[in-house]
């Protein structure tokens, strides 16, 4: 089986400590030579100005190829575009593109008077400019606001016809899961990549309530070992087992890339993307 490509999410810090935790994520994962790494929005726009330093600081001090998440949440079309426009200036030309999660204490989202009611206008501006590749977020488990399974499958859709180049998953827990999401995007014609996205499973009650949050089906054998390996001591070894096995289906159903969600924790990530066959090369030196 041949070793797969991968790509990294981090997200941006909110202390002097956090910083530490993301420049040594971020220096344990690099020699693995990722196809890019991303940087996440906080909910409501609340890490607009952390996400920023922190891809500018990515981009700055590495060879990363680094994309900066941006929504449409709390801002103007043109102050939306304004932070787009800087990332260009940088060089920085990855762009992931969300609607974006409710500010705290909202219900459901809000587009600003004068801001982009949803994505797909976001990335038809972002791909007028002409200076951006440009991803965004899928769903194969139902999205707690869907109407249908099919729901997922058409505002995604919507998105690569607006003018996204790829796409990458929500995390799921089975292969089968994305598969059968794959299968009904090319039904429905969508050819972009979809690249499946895995969340190394650190700790098992705040992963589970995660995916509760955001509709990610949780299966009850995956629960039931959990529960064993917690009375045993196991379970960062299950959690790489389990993360390896579903790579290793993906890869072998076609998924020849893979998309981790770090959490700026990087032993499991690199250990998982070790058992693939993905290999380390030289240490990146001073990484900022």
């Amino acid at each position: 089986m041949p070793a797969p490509h991968v790509s990294f999410e981090f997200f941006p810090p909110r202390s002097v400590e956090a910083s530490f935790r993301l420049h040594e994520t971020v220096k344990a994962l690099a020699p693995l030579k990722p196809e890019f790494v991303s940087v996440t929005y906080g909910a409501g726009g609340t890490t607009r100005r952390l996400t920023h330093e922190a891809v500018s600081a990515i981009h700055r001090t590495t060879d990363l190829r680094v994309a900066a998440h941006l929504t449409c949440v709390d801002a103007t079309r043109d102050e939306t575009l304004e932070i787009a426009r800087t990332y260009a200036a940088e060089g920085v030309t990855d762009i992931v593109a969300l609607r974006g999660d409710p500010p705290k204490g909202a219900s459901r989202f809000e587009p600003h008077p004068e801001g982009f009611t949803d994505t797909c206008e976001l990335i038809s501006a972002l791909r007028d400019s002409g200076d951006f590749t440009i991803r965004v977020g899928a769903y194969p488990d139902r999205h707690p606001e869907a109407t249908s399974d099919l729901a997922d499958v058409e505002w995604l859709k919507r998105k690569i016809d607006a003018g996204a180049h790829e796409a990458i998953t929500q995390f799921f827990f089975e292969a089968e899961t994305f598969f059968r999401f794959r299968d009904a995007c090319e039904k429905a014609g969508i050819d972009a990549p979809i690249l499946p996205g895995i969340l190394p499973i650190e700790h098992w009650g705040n992963t589970k309530r995660f995916a509760q949050r955001c509709g990610a089906k949780v299966p009850d054998w995956l629960d039931e070992a959990f529960a064993l390996a917690e009375r045993d001591g196991r379970e960062e070894l299950l959690a790489i087992a389990v993360a390896t096995e579903l790579c290793s289906e993906l890869v072998e159903g076609g998924a020849g890339h893979l998309h981790f969600y770090t959490l700026n924790k990087p032993h499991l990530t690199h250990d998982i993307c070790h058992a693939l066959g993905v290999v380390q090369h030289a240490s990146l030196q001073d990484v900022a």
